[in-house]
């Protein structure tokens, strides 16, 4: 722990390779790529970016297509996807960087196909299936005029057609069997159209644990891959996964039953955690009350002024516990942690 600092927030990326290496073991021959969204969960995307394929991950999947240029100009050179696009979106960019591209509607696949043109270089295009989470994407009755509209633009050398997706609603066994039928249809419907897609992708986290027919040509892993688990009744450990990320801060004397702990909502600690504890120096104490830039925990027996105060990890709880005491998920504990915080990567 970094004492020269109060909050300081430690990446353990070794950690991190390690679960990259152990899904890309699970999931073989299917190709992984770990999302990096929201700042690789509030871990640091530049830095974890390097580590997924130092680790074995063929690709990246970062939300948007800023991200994934600032990844392509810092040197990351393997597959990008990005999905999330707004009105503005710069496919021009995206294209000339060979950024893959989820396309979700028409008018997507017309500006990806525009911006392939005034190039003269194909846009690198994934069609994004509904296939039952009701998220983004074509729908069934416009898949077909979907894929019919992409083969026109492949004709004319506009975009190439690289893969088709979708997501699941991981609601349960029956429905995610449902959305697979679904989406195997669709990818019928596609090759029939004249596409020739190859890279076929539909599991994230939850099915890329369970579902080895969700599997197809690539593995969307996230959450997981930060050791937090996508299920509520399993934690990350358990399913032997490593977390990535600790966090921790500077205690003081603050009353005769108190220390004040310099790290509040405002930094990322949940605000109204129900039974939680954080560990000063080697003894759990619970948390009173949590304030925009300080907590208030129960003051331990033996209390040196200025001790560290271990958050998450370094034997204090873990992201899942926060989440159990908030009502959350482990997701939202990580990346609740603010992009200003001192952050130190552990190689």
């Amino acid at each position: 722990m970094d004492l020269g600092v109060s909050l300081t927030i430690e990446i353990d990326a070794s950690a991190f390779e390690r679960n990259v290496a152990t899904l890309c073991e699970r999931v073989a021959p299917a190709d992984v790529w770990i999302a990096l969204k929201s700042n690789a969960y509030a871990h640091g995307i530049r830095e974890l970016a390097a580590s997924a394929a130092k680790a074995g991950a063929r690709g990246l999947a970062v939300l948007d297509i800023p991200a994934a240029l600032d990844l392509r100009a810092h040197g990351v050179d393997v597959t990008l996807f990005a999905w999330l696009h707004g009105v503005a979106t710069d496919f021009k960019s995206a294209v000339a960087q060979s950024i893959d591209i989820g396309v979700s509607t028409f008018a997507q696949l017309d500006a990806v196909a525009r911006a392939g043109a005034s190039l003269g270089a194909p846009g690198r295009v994934h069609l994004k299936f509904d296939s039952g989470l009701h998220r983004n994407g074509f729908s069934g009755s416009d898949w077909h005029a979907a894929c019919t509209r992409a083969r026109e633009w492949e004709s004319q050398g506009a975009i190439v057609v690289v893969g088709v997706w979708s997501h699941l609603a991981d609601a349960g066994t029956q429905a995610d069997t449902a959305a697979l039928d679904k989406f195997e249809s669709a990818i019928q419907d596609a090759l029939e159209t004249g596409l020739t897609p190859s890279i076929r992708h539909i599991a994230a986290s939850s099915a890329g644990l369970t579902t080895p027919r969700a599997y197809f040509d690539v593995v969307r892993f996230g959450i997981i891959a930060y050791g937090i688990s996508p299920f509520d009744d399993k934690d990350g450990a358990s399913l032997g996964f490593t977390p990535v990320m600790s966090v921790s801060a500077t205690a003081f004397d603050h009353s005769d039953s108190h220390v004040r702990v310099d790290a509040g909502w405002y930094d990322g600690v949940p605000q109204n955690p129900r039974g939680a504890w954080i560990l000063v120096g080697n003894e759990r104490c619970a948390v009173e009350e949590v304030h925009p830039q300080h907590t208030l925990a129960a003051r331990p027996p033996s209390f040196s002024n200025g001790s560290r105060a271990a958050i998450i990890g370094h034997g204090g709880p873990t992201a899942e516990q926060w989440a159990l005491w908030s009502g959350t998920i482990g997701d939202e504990i990580v990346t609740g942690m603010p992009a200003s915080a001192h952050r130190v990567v552990n190689s």
